[in-house]
């Protein structure tokens, strides 16, 4: 009897899932709500009613409208692209991996365990630098993020070997980084 019980409910499982369920209906006395219509570019059909409103001979000068003519011949937009500023950006992950290697040497000093927290510092200001980076760079800092982790864990003891090693790899892949976000 259980497994006719069973296979019962299971074909009204079955049924209950294939069935969609019942749409609601409207409410025949309400009027249902118009939703305002999309436009892909609200700044031009917002000047369009006040000068179908003001004159019929407005709107066919309409694409000549001051709303309009910024947009097409923005100088701010060649601007960017011969300006001297533009070359002066660097790329993404740069300025935080810099702060992050100045802070290093700043704070690591000479003592070991001063070190270690310095690297480790390092590293954790470097994992977030490298999520504004991509490519080369991205790569580049996350190498180093890696690389001063490993200092921590040599500095701690928590792995055997030289943190002189890990260093001098730090400073090749430094001065590289340097090179790439195009510091001198």
């Amino acid at each position: 009897m259980s497994a006719l019980a069973a296979a019962f409910a299971a074909l009204v499982a079955l049924v209950a899932y294939l069935v969609p369920p019942p749409q609601p209906q409207p409410d025949p006395v309400a009027p249902a709500p118009t939703p305002p219509s999309w436009s892909p570019d609200p700044d031009t059909t917002r000047p369009e009613p006040p000068t179908r409103s003001s004159s019929p001979e407005s709107s066919t000068p309409q694409p000549e409208s001051p709303t309009r003519e910024p947009q097409p011949a923005s100088p701010a937009r060649e601007a960017p692209a011969s300006s001297p500023l533009l070359s002066a950006v660097r790329p993404g992950g740069c300025e935080d991996a810099a702060a992050a290697l100045t802070a290093y040497q700043r704070n690591a000093g000479s003592v070991r365990s001063s070190q270690a927290a310095a690297a480790r510092q390092a590293y954790l200001d470097l994992m977030s630098a490298v999520l504004d980076a991509e490519g080369v760079v991205g790569a580049k800092i996350s190498l180093l993020a890696r690389e001063f982790q490993e200092l921590h864990f040599r500095l701690t003891g928590m792995v055997g070997g030289d943190p002189n090693q890990v260093i001098a790899d730090i400073n090749t892949d430094a001065a590289e980084l340097n090179r790439l976000c195009g510091s001198t």
